[in-house]
């Protein structure tokens, strides 16, 4: 257990430490996005898919709060107050009026800026360690409420699973389907793309001559997962930004290619990559895909990985 109890109430009391929160990595499976709207945001229908690529952050008992990490990014990403765990922490502060005191240990292994929402994943792992060190006793759909606020991913990656998520992505709604695991294998490269960078190029091609299609509903790719199929998902594997991502990163279109000739189901840039992910049958045949297109040298690292996971939880 992660929280104390007192005899005589049903509210968690603040707990000694430390806590771990392990996160996952999200996918899109479906990932179509609107026009501008006048708040900044671009209207979203997407599917989300946790995978078992994990970060895990420790909390302990602090008289500050204070960032430190080992991993992926380190000495690249900012542990200050730009950081996405401090602004988690400190706006759950805010909302149950405590003290933002807390020693935070990041173990990352999702890459920087690679479109599997590695920032936001921290942010949702910082929003339950934190809820469970200061007993704070916030439901998930409260701290998701809270998360909200800091990215359009934070809320589904407290529920983890496979999801809709529409408005700018922040309202998640669980998929229904008979259980399935699927495989993936995941290519990282080297260096990560700025999401915004990769919306403003969306709607410069939009703007342009030779507009890209855009997406239809979520509906081929939620019957999809229902048939457990993994050819018939492959099918319906679609993403609004991958355009946008192969004209500022070029070379991510070799990349889906060696995913291809590694006989991998099908191929698509995660998000708004530069991370692509390969659909594979099962996992000796992940294995296989992933081996063959480490093999090829067209990205920095390749892991096999299945979905759909649950959300952050402490272990």
């Amino acid at each position: 257990m992660t929280e104390a109890w007192g005899p005589d109430d049903d509210k968690p009391r603040p707990f000694p430490g430390p806590v771990r929160v392990r996160v996952p990595a999200k996918i899109n499976l479906h990932l179509g996005v609107g026009p501008l709207r006048a708040d900044g945001f671009h209207e979203l229908s997407t599917v989300y898919h946790a995978i078992s690529l994990f970060d895990e952050l420790t909390a302990r008992r602090g008289d500050t709060l204070a960032l430190t990490m080992e991993g992926e990014g380190a000495g690249e990403l900012e542990l200050d107050e730009s950081n996405l765990i401090i602004r988690a922490a400190r706006a759950l502060a805010r909302r149950a009026r405590v003290p933002a005191h807390a020693r935070l240990h990041l173990r990352k292994t999702i890459p920087l800026a690679g479109g599997l929402a590695g920032g936001s994943a921290d942010a949702a792992a910082a929003l339950l360690a934190c809820d469970l060190l200061w007993g704070t006793g916030f439901s998930k759909d409260e701290l998701a409420e809270i998360g909200a606020e800091l990215g359009s991913d934070v809320p589904f990656l407290l529920y983890g699973g496979t999801a809709l998520g529409t408005g700018h992505g922040e309202a998640v709604s669980p998929i229904l389907a008979r259980p399935t695991t699927w495989h993936w294998v995941v290519a990282i490269a080297d260096g990560g793309l700025s999401t915004p960078a990769v919306y403003r190029e969306l709607d410069r091609l939009r703007d342009g001559p030779w507009p890209p299609a855009a997406l239809e509903s979520p509906d081929e790719l939620m019957g999809a997962l229902r048939q457990r199929k993994p050819e018939v998902l492959g099918a319906a594997l679609a993403n609004d930004l991958q355009p946008a991502a192969l004209s500022l990163r070029p070379a991510l279109a070799d990349v889906l290619k060696a995913g291809y000739d590694a006989g991998a189901v099908t191929g698509i840039v995660s998000g708004s990559g530069p991370t692509c992910v390969f659909l594979a049958t099962d996992g000796p045949h992940a294995e296989q895909v992933a081996s063959r297109l480490a093999a090829a040298g067209v990205c920095r690292t390749v892991v096999a990985a299945r979905g759909p996971m649950p959300g952050a939880r402490a272990v």
